[in-house]
């Protein structure tokens, strides 16, 4: 039981969500974080309808829906009863013209008959400030413009305007493109702008794919796992956000129901280092330039763990009145999280920034000045690696010394005196440093009575981001001491072929559904200890609670499959690529 039928859009400037049957259900303006005009993913307060971008078939009887192989299109086809068919390409334009990267705030509809006689109808319903303000509407021969209070939107098309303001039922007896976005007149035909749009969009997409450094298996998976990625991006400033929604809950009635909309540092780290292994750099140049601008904007003091795409730092918190997804809110705007210590973020701005003293292809490389100032975050990171925070996790009432935390400090220490020794610098101060968080993890986290590394020192809990001691190189993967603890978390964090975060009750109690990326992380420990069959199964598990098109969200129920959390969730599209490149068959073995 998969839900969340929805693929997402966009073009590194916005991204809309598109459920099944081709109604556009969600999309924020003027960026990712902003004002959802389409919002009826998370209800309605008014009539159904509003708050959506629809496209109606009269006589539904059922819809295909697929990604134009290797893009960023989607199409579906909406089918009648008898056998009536239309069919619909969603897109956000995105492609290079007069030598910079064209991606307008836009979405272009394209819809075709295919067979039969279709009557459709459009039902367009913009609803400014999180659904409370309904627009004025007004119209040309060619537009309709939706005009609030700091918001104008404007659709122009070549379908007939009184059927669309009406929202009347038509024979589609030819194409028909509506682009809907920023209040400006189109400079020619909708359907001669439309098809050039659509087709330098699909070459973007195809030749962007064309040079990712794929593995042997699993390469569709792999694909869209990273386009999704790439349009988890907000390309003018070089940030990533976790997911393109809010309030989309970790489990049924929980109200774990948080605003992704944000750049976490320790999530955009993932993000890159998934798509450097697939040889996609650009992604990386793009989020250096941000994690600088973050270095300059924090002068060597804290470090707050998330930040708004546009580098702002003061999200603060609060419930819009919308009736939640399948009514259950709250819907929150904003995250309290930005006033969190979470000390592994100046790991993740390290090991981030460590591949550009390295890597030859890079266009700018990291200097001896990027060195200095990552120097101050090391500072940081030595200074609080054996302090109370509130950890990966985020718990909001309870800190404490949390081991992930200091691991993710020492890897800040451990890749700087790597980083020293690339530029000719003595590495011996950062890796004395180094050397002594190292033996305190090992001494503080270990506990004898669990037989494992710990969610914190002198815990007894444990934690599924320990698992990630392999990946940061904090211990060989067949250490006796991470064999024991994959070991102990597999017998007390795993369930059937799904892992949850932890055992011990937080915030909310004890958590109701698996995390994704907890299981990839255990696919990627497995692997790495040579159980590469039993992590080839637990990766099948997780294909098979993608979505339809290849998505998964941050959570799943381990019961049902039912897929919950914010979507589409980088974590979890992360884990798909890294499982795949740990996994699978080597190229030269077969070929």
């Amino acid at each position: 039981m998969t839900t969340l039928a929805l693929g997402i859009i966009g073009n590194c400037s916005v991204s809309a969500l598109v459920d099944d049957r081709a109604n556009i259900v969600w999309w924020c303006l003027p960026r990712p974080d902003g004002d959802p005009v389409f919002h009826s993913l998370l209800g309605t307060n008014g009539n159904d309808g509003d708050g959506e971008y629809a496209i109606l078939i009269e006589d539904h009887s059922h819809s295909e829906q697929s990604y134009i192989e290797n893009t960023a299109i989607l199409r579906t086809r909406l089918v009648a009863s008898d056998g009536s068919t239309v069919e619909i390409d969603d897109f956000c334009p995105r492609f290079l013209s007069r030598g910079r990267s064209f991606r307008p705030a836009q979405i272009v509809r394209r819809m075709r008959p295919v067979s039969g006689r279709p009557r459709v109808r459009i039902v367009l319903r913009p609803r400014f400030h999180f659904g409370t303000e309904v627009p004025q509407i007004t119209s040309g021969s060619n537009h309709v413009r939706y005009v609030g209070e700091g918001m104008a939107l404007r659709l122009t098309t070549d379908a007939p305007i009184t059927y669309i303001r009406d929202e009347t039922y038509f024979v589609l007896e030819r194409e028909m493109t509506l682009f809907l976005g920023p209040d400006e007149s189109l400079t020619g035909s909708p359907a001669s702008i439309g098809r050039e749009f659509e087709e330098e969009t699909d070459a973007y997409w195809r030749n962007w794919s064309l040079r990712l450094a794929l593995p042997l298996e699993w390469q569709e998976a792999v694909i869209r796992a990273a386009i999704t990625l790439k349009l988890c991006t907000f390309e003018e400033t070089g940030a990533i956000v976790a997911a393109v929604t809010t309030s989309i809950p970790e489990a049924f009635g929980s109200q774990r129901n948080w605003d992704y909309r944000y750049c976490w540092l320790r999530d955009a780290f993932f993000v890159v280092r998934a798509l450097n292994a697939l040889s996609d750099m650009q992604t990386l140049e793009n989020y250096l330039a941000y994690i600088r601008d973050i270095i300059a904007l924090t002068k060597g003091e804290h470090v707050q763990p998330v930040f708004g795409i546009g580098l702002e730092e003061a999200l603060v918190e609060r419930v819009e009145e919308l009736p939640g997804f399948r009514g259950m809110g709250p819907v929150r705007v904003g995250n309290q999280a930005y006033e969190h210590r979470q000390h592994d973020v100046y790991g993740n701005i390290v090991l981030a920034a460590a591949q550009s003293f390295f890597d030859r292809r890079l266009l700018r490389r990291g200097s001896m000045q990027d060195f200095r100032h990552l120097e101050v975050i090391g500072d940081r990171a030595y200074m609080l690696y054996d302090q109370p925070d509130a950890g990966i996790w985020e718990l909001r009432t309870r800190a404490r010394v949390h081991s992930s935390s200091s691991l993710m400090c020492w890897a800040a220490l451990d890749r700087l005196a790597k980083i020293a020794n690339q530029l000719g610098l003595s590495p011996k101060h950062w890796r004395s440093r180094a050397n002594e968080v190292h033996a305190r993890i090992c001494e503080e986290a270990w506990s004898d009575k669990a037989g494992a590394f710990v969610e914190s020192f002198g815990g007894e809990d444990l934690d599924a981001s320990l698992l990630l001691m392999a990946e940061v190189g904090f211990l060989d993967p067949l250490d006796p001491r991470f064999v024991a603890t994959v070991g102990r978390i597999g017998e007390k964090l795993r369930r059937g072929n799904h892992l949850y975060r932890y055992h011990a009750p937080d915030d909310f109690g004890r958590p109701e559904t698996a995390f994704n990326v907890c299981t990839f992380w255990y696919i990627d420990a497995l692997g790495r200890m040579d159980r590469r069959e039993e992590a080839r199964e637990i990766y099948e598990t997780m294909l098979s609670c993608r979505n339809h098109l290849g998505l998964l969200s941050e959570d799943v129920d381990p019961a049902t499959n039912e897929l919950w959390g914010n979507f589409p969730q980088t974590y979890s599209m992360v884990g798909i690529i890294n499982g795949a490149v740990r996994l699978s068959r080597r190229w030269d073995k077969v070929v």
